[in-house]
């Protein structure tokens, strides 16, 4: 048998090693070591094959040895377009942060609440917490129809410099994917703009908060507070 048809990749590829043995066979290889008399029989198929199964266990050790600190939540594992230019983000990005997750509109006697979201925002970033705003017209119909529109109502009125996703839908079947689990995580989806789910560092849904419980309530900072001390940052 050819050595070539025991091993799935050419010869050539092979890194070169300084040679132990001699007179080698493959097939019930027969080899005879320089510094021994007697001869030493191997199968190289049998060798080949035990360096696979050593290298798949030591990956998949590896990846449960990996910290969980350092994977993407199943909440989070989603894209989506940015409001400001509709360049796609994914959600991993926020991993490992304490998220507010609120559904905007323009034209909603909630709309103040950017202010206080703002504010809560800027209070708490510095600790890995982020405000996150996803603009929709489910309510009332109290939304721009561009994104172009929406971005520019926030920050010429309210400066809003939380992160702001594209305008999309919130409830019912039509829900983007992130507010279907939101919805399935807490039991409760949305029932107008400015509704908040509370998310904590490891991607789970810790609170939701009617549209009117303002952002800036100790309701909703105290519940902000226990995430952040729950799982505060490490500093190096």
């Amino acid at each position: 048998m050819e050595l070539k048809a025991l091993l799935p990749i050419k010869l050539a590829h092979w890194p070169k090693f300084n040679h132990t043995y001699r007179d080698i066979q493959v097939d019930d290889v027969h080899c005879k070591d320089k510094h021994l008399s007697s001869p030493v029989r191997v199968n190289l198929g049998q060798r080949v094959m035990a360096g696979m199964i050593a290298v798949f266990g030591l990956l998949l050790w590896n990846s449960a040895q990996a910290k969980p600190g350092l994977q993407c939540p199943a909440l989070l594992n989603h894209e989506f377009p940015r409001l400001q230019d509709e360049k796609s983000i994914s959600l991993c990005n926020f991993k490992g942060q304490v998220l507010l997750v609120v559904n905007t509109a323009s034209f909603c006697g909630f709309t103040s609440q950017y202010e206080e979201l703002e504010k809560v925002h800027s209070q708490y970033k510095s600790e890995g917490f982020s405000v996150v705003g996803f603009p929709s017209s489910d309510f009332g119909n109290q939304e721009y129809k561009s994104n172009k529109e929406i971005a520019a109502f926030c920050n010429n009125t309210f400066g809003v410099k939380f992160p702001m996703f594209a305008k999309t839908v919130v409830k019912g079947d039509e829900a983007n994917p992130l507010y279907k689990q939101l919805a399935n995580a807490s039991g409760e989806q949305p029932g107008w703009n400015f509704h908040k789910y509370l998310i904590n560092r490891r991607g789970e849904v810790v609170g939701t908060f009617k549209s009117g419980v303002s952002p800036t309530s100790p309701q909703i900072t105290q519940a902000i507070r226990r995430a952040l001390d729950a799982h505060p940052i490490t500093k190096q």
